[in-house]
């Protein structure tokens, strides 16, 4: 009888913030009693706060090939199996992880073990992956995965895989949960409904990886998908999607058939929301209870200059009222540092909040991730910190590291006012209150904004670190 081939799909963790929450200097960790909190701070904000399961592992690990096991390592939770015998590893590879996913396949391969790389990093960096695989998987790999899987067991396997076009979202694909050991998780509830984005904000790269139209799935094969989870978790489901309102015909129709299901349901969302009352009527009948919106700035210099132009600023707050009036809770999340701020604009964002009363708010720093258009520019204009040469150098953190110089503040100043900002945000006495005031799931907006009283201190911590070694250099 032959032996089924193994493949292990790798998930990787980031280095800090919201897959362990710690400093990027060891030299920072504080001693005794402070240490023992913060690591049981840290692993409770990895269980209970951000810890879902990897969909696009998910996907591929539900595609089923004669001859093949496949086993999904979410490295969040364990060490890689090094001791099991492997016939292929695949690793999926974010930008900002590339080194640690490099040094994974380098040690793999080392001991002959068959290495492929995909995600959104090989899709826009093939060249930098090309030494460290046996295999690379370009773009989506709904299609692809089965080819690459079949290819496995003839012992066939090619050096790339390239899609002729997108994967065909209106074909049925079940998604299984079997591969997950569901107690790690927040939630296993999992379920995107399309992919793409029309926008073109100049640091997001959904819209180059995934295109500007919106393709959707059919909506009867969410349905049933949502129905089926529904009976194995009963836990709360998180719609992936970056915009869910982005189309709101199909989002009216799809949600108006998940009413009788009687789940809970998390989200993305524009702001735009706030002005479609018929669709904000069915999100909250469907069991909506939260969403995240990406505010990013409520400078219109600062929208215009990095072409957030969803919404117009003199909206912003009205729609926010408008969707927490409907018993929905908002995270905001704001990037302070775009290229119209001033030191004017901490100030702004604290009355914004305070005026629309916003659950959670998100203080974030510019993230000019290789690839986008802010990316480019900001190498252009000699203002990046890392070396744009070496895109491996670009890392994810939770706001701990600056990765630019703003346009219009000293970063000095800069890192100044961003820590003050955060510092007044969050705290203990806020997060209480918002908590209370919440329209809906008031524990766990008490909770986010206490981790966020927690990586945000970690934050500052950083950042000062950060200066003081630039000040040095």
């Amino acid at each position: 009888m032959a032996w089924n081939k193994q493949v292990a799909l790798v998930f990787l963790p980031s280095d800090s913030g919201v897959d362990g929450a710690r400093s990027l200097y060891g030299d920072t960790e504080p001693p005794g009693l402070r240490r023992w909190l913060d690591s049981g701070v840290r692993n409770l904000i990895k269980r209970t706060q951000f810890a879902i399961p990897p969909l696009a592992l998910m996907i591929l690990a539900s595609i089923e090939v004669p001859g093949v096991e496949q086993t999904l390592c979410d490295l969040r939770f364990e060490e890689f199996p090094f001791d099991r015998q492997w016939d292929l590893v695949g690793i999926s590879v974010q930008t900002g992880m590339a080194s640690k996913a490099f040094e994974l396949a380098d040690r793999l391969r080392s001991r002959g073990v068959k290495v492929v790389l995909g995600g959104p990093h090989v899709t826009m960096f093939p060249d930098s992956c090309r030494a460290h695989a046996d295999c690379l998987v370009h773009g989506e790999a709904d299609d692809l995965w089965r080819d690459v899987l079949a290819d496995l067991v003839t012992d066939s396997l090619k050096a790339e895989y390239r899609p002729d076009a997108p994967p065909d979202l209106q074909l049925h694909r079940p998604v299984s949960r079997a591969s997950l050991k569901k107690n790690r998780y927040f939630t296993t509830n999992l379920v995107q409904t399309g992919r793409g984005c029309p926008y073109q904000c100049d640091f997001c790269n959904v819209h180059v990886l995934n295109g500007r139209v919106l393709r959707q799935r059919k909506i009867d094969h969410i349905v049933d998908e949502v129905r089926r989870f529904s009976e194995e978790d009963k836990r709360i489901f998180f719609f992936v999607d970056d915009s869910i309102n982005g189309d709101p015909l199909f989002a009216r129709e799809l949600f108006k058939h998940l009413i009788p299901l009687n789940i809970t349901w998390f989200g993305q969302a524009t702001t735009a929301l706030g002005q479609q009352p018929e669709l904000l009527d069915t999100f909250a009948r469907s069991g909506c209870r939260a969403l995240l919106v990406g505010i990013e700035s409520i400078e219109p210099s600062s929208r215009i200059a990095h072409k957030k132009t969803q919404n117009r600023t003199d909206e912003l707050a009205g729609n926010i009222r408008a969707i927490r009036k409907s018993g929905i809770s908002l995270y905001g999340s704001f990037i302070y540092g775009l290229d119209g701020d001033t030191l004017q604009t901490p100030q702004a964002i604290l009355d914004f909040i305070a005026d629309t009363r916003l659950d959670v708010p998100g203080i974030n720093t510019l993230r000019p991730i290789p690839g986008t258009k802010v990316f480019d520019r900001l190498r252009e204009e000699g203002r990046l910190l890392f070396d744009p040469e070496d895109i491996t150098s670009f890392r994810y953190t939770f706001g701990q590291e600056m990765l630019y110089r703003p346009k219009n503040i000293p970063l000095p100043e800069f890192i100044e006012s961003y820590s003050e900002l955060t510092r007044k945000v969050f705290n203990i006495g806020n997060a209480i209150r918002r908590g209370l005031e919440a329209p809906g799931i008031n524990a766990a907006v008490l909770f986010f904004n206490l981790f966020y009283t927690h990586l945000y201190r970690l934050s500052r911590n950083d950042l000062r670190k950060q200066l003081e070694t630039l000040g040095s250099a």
